[in-house]
């Protein structure tokens, strides 16, 4: 059984991919934070530019950029969720990852089904 314990903390590499997947579960995390302000910030910025200047933007394609961004960031979010579950593989902390995954996935997918179809102009 100390084998099963790879992935844990224990076993054959003395504990050091608990501290790299934490890192790196952080950094996606990050990641898909920053896309989605960016997201955010630009289609606000765009909104503002098509509103009171005249600019050449159209609210489909705003749109369109916002929600990509979006379901990009949920896709971060997904991976840092998942090495975190790899880190404490329970039963309950598997079941959150599988509601999380399941409702990141169906929000993504309504999301990108939206953009490609229907006009908003």
């Amino acid at each position: 059984m100390k084998n099963a314990r790879v992935f844990r903390g224990g076993g054959m590499t003395g504990g050091f991919e608990g501290p790299f997947m934490n890192f790196f579960s952080f950094l996606f995390s990050l990641v898909g934070s920053l896309l989605i302000i960016y997201g955010g910030l630009r289609a606000t910025a765009e909104l503002i530019l098509f509103e009171v200047f005249k600019k050449p933007y159209k609210y489909q394609q705003i749109r369109k950029e916002l929600t990509n961004r979006i379901v990009f960031g949920l896709e971060f979010f997904i991976a840092a969720d998942v090495l975190q579950t790899v880190l404490d593989p329970s039963r309950d902390e598997l079941l959150l990852l599988g509601t999380v995954v399941l409702i990141r996935t169906v929000l993504g997918y309504f999301l990108s089904k939206e953009v490609t179809e229907y006009q908003l102009d």
